[in-house]
């Protein structure tokens, strides 16, 4: 006898959805993974190419090293999350939501902490929203999935 736990999904057995939003995990965290890596890698250029102005750049390379790390915390671990999520091990939850306080943490510095807003405007604080609204929903979901007995 099957003992059915969500959406008709067999224990044991892996939802859909679980594929769907872990691919989508691994696309939005391995975006920020290779910004990261092209930024070390190629510097001013890669950022010219982004769209970036002297003006944000200049602030960009200003920032301390603790910032530099807190980026690192906040997109290797994302990236980390969903591998586990893929996996589908329960420490994937607390990996997203390590990254999401790294993630925090850089907005505090952008916002509170130095003049990032005015230089880096309107445009900046857009992408920003949708990054937190996409930190929220994987640790969400990896929330739901532990909560559901999907991620051991």
């Amino acid at each position: 006898m099957t003992t059915t736990t969500h959406a008709g999904a067999a224990r044991g057995s892996t939802p859909w959805h679980l594929w769907l939003v872990g691919a989508l995990a691994i696309l939005w965290n391995g975006y920020g993974a290779f910004d990261y890596t092209m930024t070390h890698l190629q510097g001013d250029a890669w950022l010219r190419a982004a769209g970036m102005t002297e003006a944000q750049i200049s602030y960009f390379n200003a920032m301390p090293a603790w910032m530099t790390g807190v980026w690192a915390v906040g997109v290797w671990g994302g990236l980390l999350g969903a591998v586990l999520l893929l996996a589908r091990r329960r420490l994937a939850l607390p990996v997203f939501l390590i990254s999401l306080a790294a993630f925090l943490l850089s907005l505090l510095y952008t916002y509170a902490l130095s003049d990032g807003a005015a230089v880096m405007g309107q445009m900046a604080m857009t992408m920003n929203l949708v990054i937190f609204a996409g930190c929220v929903f994987f640790a969400w979901y990896a929330w739901a999935m532990t909560k559901r007995g999907l991620l051991r």
